[in-house]
């Protein structure tokens, strides 16, 4: 089956593929040169073979593409241009989804990014449930049947606003969060409507967690319609603390696409089978060399898929 291949933005946020040091030089340098990091991204996607982008956190957010092209419809007129186009937008910068959340301005929020998505061509917000705490902190934090019953209050309103966009809400299964291990994704599916609320699990943290990616998809196989695949070196053995460090602790379990213990071609069928199964989103975090590493991960693909 032909694929559209796509990746997150984050695949280029490595310093050194910028020729810079540190993720804060990043920063600076892509605030004050969007042009120039725009350009160089979608070149770079060209040359990948790489025709799909999931928008994220600065420096490669929705407010950035606005700052540099206008407005979404400029920015789907350079991609289309390019043979490119924008497949979802992770909102890893919206107002958090906590015990005090302001729905009011959650909902507004996703309604504004949702109208941007629309009118730039993707179809798909993609979110996550909060952080855990780490162990031992108290009050401790539990995810039970009061917290999920409360998370899905939040998505089921979020689902419903952006939906007269045509934007559909898919929950993504970050490690360390409350939508990690098997267990958190079956409750929060249960507890869920499915015509509001998708899934978008991504094989390397359900890796982490110790489930099973491929046992994941088949059971909510017709609630996922994105998936992030990334692979994994295996279960993280120790309780890691999670605070503001805790996506580059994570890091070092993570995998070159091929290299880890995902089962790509169980993975693969299992996806066929999904209503996302025409987008294969790969997710390489903060490649140095992300050109080689998204053909890399092409390769694998085209391999599982039988190009």
């Amino acid at each position: 089956m032909a694929s559209r291949l796509a990746t997150d933005i984050i695949t280029f946020y490595h310093p050194r593929f910028w020729g810079l040091e540190s993720d804060a030089e990043l920063g600076s340098w892509a605030a004050a040169n969007l042009d120039k990091f725009w350009g160089t991204v979608l070149n770079a996607l060209a040359e990948a073979g790489v025709s799909g982008l999931e928008l994220t956190f600065a420096p490669g957010s929705i407010d950035n593409v606005l700052k540099a092209f206008g407005s979404a419809k400029a920015f789907r007129a350079e991609l289309e241009s390019r043979g490119l186009a924008v497949v979802s937008a992770f909102m890893a910068d919206a107002p958090a989804w906590s015990g005090n959340a302001d729905l009011g301005a959650i909902v507004a929020d996703a309604e504004r990014r949702a109208a941007f998505i629309a009118e730039a061509g993707g179809e798909i917000l993609v979110t996550g449930l909060p952080m855990r705490k780490t162990r031992g902190v108290r009050p401790p934090m539990f995810i039970d049947q009061a917290f999920m019953a409360e998370m899905a209050g939040i998505a089921h309103a979020v689902g419903e606003a952006i939906e007269g966009a045509g934007i559909k809400l898919a929950l993504h299964t970050e490690s360390n969060s409350a939508l990690w291990y098997e267990r958190d994704i079956a409750l929060f599916m249960a507890y869920t409507d499915p015509r509001y609320v998708w899934l978008c699990p991504d094989s390397c943290h359900i890796t982490l967690g110790g489930g099973d990616p491929v046992r994941v998809a088949l059971q909510h196989d017709q609630r996922i319609i994105l998936a992030h695949w990334k692979d994994a070196v295996g279960k993280i053995e120790t309780d890691l603390t999670i605070d503001h460090t805790i996506y580059s602790q994570q890091q070092r379990y993570m995998a070159d696409f091929g290299a880890g213990i995902v089962d790509w071609n169980a993975w693969s069928e299992a996806m066929l089978a999904t209503p996302g199964a025409d987008i294969v989103l790969l997710e390489l975090d903060a490649a140095s060399d992300p050109v080689a590493a998204l053909k890399a991960g092409r390769a694998v693909v085209d391999a599982v898929r039988g190009k």
